[in-house]
């Protein structure tokens, strides 16, 4: 199917591992102008730079000013931005509220919430010129909320109810705003060490690799049997940033391999 996303520019957060990296090579393999933010870059990054027309952008989106200087920074290079992807997250697995501290949570929500916030406010002029796109990552956890990621759960909310509210607002001046919202997905926040995996791994008594192909799936009630890879939350991105869903805003893309059993 094409996408006509070809010389389009594109920003996504996050970018340096995991979704915002699968959505980067989606995006870039489809001929778009990838600027990819990031606190650091990451060999399989930089590659991407040589193979399709991406440009890094070192940036701390947690602070005030990080993603104001992202959008500056595209914009400068490019002359217009066509999609905002906001990716960036943060989650740790907590063993209780009460061992959050306001200092957490406020980490967790300035990386996951505020930045699309702010990254969000410094587009959206290019964006209104260009009757852009933004695509929200969200998460199934903004309607599942676990224990374990309660402060992840609570941000991931806020992005979903943030989604709706901007597309209420935007898309009768020719933006388009949605939502998409991955499960469990086979990212570096799940398998690096000290990660998900290994969490459930310690509680399961297996190993790593066997909680994510087996337990979890098993445990979560993935009807599919696994866990959603990224490049097929990338190919959902690409698909909500294209003239192929031009009537498509304010809306909530589940991703999660049926866990989610309501309608």
């Amino acid at each position: 199917m094409e996408l006509d996303l070809k010389d389009k520019v594109a920003v996504v957060t996050g970018a340096s591992k995991g979704i915002g990296l699968a959505v980067v090579k989606v995006l870039g393999r489809e001929g778009a102008r990838v600027v990819a933010g990031s606190r650091k870059t990451t060999p399989e990054l930089t590659s991407l730079c040589d193979i399709y027309n991406v440009t890094v952008v070192p940036v701390d989106l947690a602070t005030t000013n990080g993603p104001s200087s992202l959008i500056h920074a595209a914009a400068t290079k490019h002359g217009k931005i066509d999609v905002l992807v906001n990716n960036v997250g943060i989650a740790s697995p907590r063993s209780s509220f009460l061992d959050i501290s306001d200092d957490e949570w406020q980490r967790v929500f300035n990386l996951t919430f505020f930045s699309a916030v702010r990254t969000s406010r410094a587009a959206m002029a290019h964006l209104l010129v260009n009757r852009g796109v933004i695509v929200n990552i969200s998460s199934i956890n903004a309607r599942l909320p676990f224990p374990m990621v309660v402060d992840y759960s609570a941000a991931k909310a806020a992005l979903t109810n943030f989604t709706k509210a901007l597309s209420e607002e935007f898309a009768p001046r020719g933006v388009r705003i949605n939502a998409v919202a991955p499960g469990p997905v086979r990212t570096p926040f799940w398998t690096d060490p000290g990660g998900f995996a290994d969490v459930v791994a310690a509680g399961a008594g297996v190993s790593a690799q066997t909680a994510l192909d087996d337990t979890v799936p098993r445990n979560m009630g993935i009807s599919t049997g696994r866990v959603t890879e990224a490049d097929e939350v990338a190919n959902l991105v690409a698909f909500l940033a294209s003239t192929r869903a031009a009537n498509i805003t304010g809306a909530e893309f589940v991703i999660d391999g049926g866990q989610i059993k309501t309608t």
